[in-house]
């Protein structure tokens, strides 16, 4: 049976969140186990030799580690072969901890993290978490943790390594661009809650409209606020998708349906047929205000998805900076011991067929700056204001 819900996420610390549709596995006991089995009998011979070798040899044994571990482990190490870093393994405890995380709720340092190049790379934080106060930025590289160095490191690895009890502390190492030393944060764990829509109203009938993340409470949020800001007077809306790393893409084609009429919204390309898919919208939109989105190194995901939308269908004017451009596809398959794996079955396509992933989305006017507290020193959403006035 499959269950509809896809997402476009990143890792998050505490706990991961990618994931999207979820497959059930197969029932193979009526099935010839080596017509089943994955490998060839030669094959799973090897695996047994290695096994025996390990138990026999390792210096501390293996006498405490349960077979399901070593099991778990081999099926991590066959996924970490595609050297895909958004096709994952997780064990039953880890997806439903990210299950709960969905619903907006999850404990941690607030900051999404993904790999590219080998490299660990602090994706965003989440808008005052801890990781947010310490001064973390989009595309930092974490180095170490504590004392390890994260060279190799799976996704996963570097995930479970700082999830930890609230009120518990961790130290990270980061490589930040045009600075020589590594940086050293020490941050400690707190529980997250995550509203994912801000908004307020400014000078001159401006609603201002942040989205941190596009979970399953994102779409009813944002409706409730864009009314709340309509109702105020609104003559023009800025839409801050700034450091957002992504979601439930189910979350972000209803915001992008809010305000077109009718057309692609986004279109999917893998290798079977169920990968293939374009999503449209509805017909009537809940306003026809002008609109300006603000994206930047750290909107990832679902946040380029919209902004793509709204781009090519000329409903919004794109200013900031190029998106991260992480634009896969990923399922969950859930296997039958209540773990998962998560896979990239396919690529996004925005609705003029341009390619997000590795690539990114580029704004219209291009931007220099960051998302900052003082509102006067933030230049992307004071030029972002400059347009709509213009407009």
């Amino acid at each position: 049976m499959i269950r509809r819900i896809r997402d476009v996420f990143f890792g998050a610390v505490l706990g991961a969140v990618l994931a999207g549709g979820a497959f059930s596995a197969f029932a193979f006991n009526s099935i010839d186990l080596f017509a089943a089995a994955p490998f060839g009998f030669q094959d799973l011979w090897l695996m047994k030799q290695a096994r025996v070798i390990i138990e026999t040899y390792h210096v501390e044994g293996t006498k405490n580690m349960p077979d399901k571990e070593m099991l778990y482990g081999a099926i991590r190490g066959m996924v970490a072969a595609l050297d895909d870093p958004y096709t994952r393994f997780v064990d039953p405890t880890e997806l439903e901890e990210e299950e709960i995380e969905m619903q907006g709720e999850y404990g941690g340092l607030g900051i999404y993290i993904g790999q590219r190049d080998g490299k660990t790379l602090v994706i965003s934080p989440i808008e005052d978490t801890p990781a947010d106060r310490v001064g973390l930025k989009p595309k930092d590289q974490i180095v170490k943790i504590g004392e390890d160095v994260i060279l190799g490191w799976t996704q996963n690895e570097v995930v479970n390594t700082l999830r930890g009890k609230p009120g518990t502390s961790v130290t990270i190492w980061i490589r930040r661009d045009e600075v020589d030393d590594l940086l050293k944060f020490e941050i400690v764990r707190e529980k997250i809650e995550i509203h994912t829509v801000k908004s307020e109203m400014f000078p001159d009938k401006i609603g201002f409209l942040r989205i941190v993340q596009f979970n399953q409470k994102t779409a009813a949020e944002f409706r409730k606020a864009v009314y709340s800001l309509m109702g105020k007077g609104a003559k023009g809306l800025v839409l801050d998708l700034r450091n957002n790393p992504g979601g439930l893409l189910n979350s972000c084609v209803e915001i992008a349906d809010m305000f077109l009429d009718n057309g692609v919204i986004v279109s999917t390309r893998g290798r079977f047929e169920r990968a293939n898919e374009t999503l449209y919208a509805h017909q009537g939109t809940i306003t026809k205000l002008p609109m300006v989105v603000l994206i930047n190194e750290g909107s990832a995901s679902a946040s380029e998805i919209l902004a793509g939308a709204l781009k090519d269908h000329s409903r919004a004017l794109i200013v900031g900076k190029q998106s991260f451009g992480k634009g896969s596809v990923q399922t969950l398959f859930n296997l039958s011991d209540k773990s998962g794996v998560f896979v990239t079955i396919a690529k996004y396509f925005t609705p003029s067929g341009a390619v997000i992933d590795k690539i990114g989305l580029a704004p219209d006017i291009i931007v220099e700056g960051e998302p900052v507290k003082e509102r006067e020193k933030d230049f992307q959403l004071k030029r972002a204001i400059t347009e709509l006035l213009g407009r």
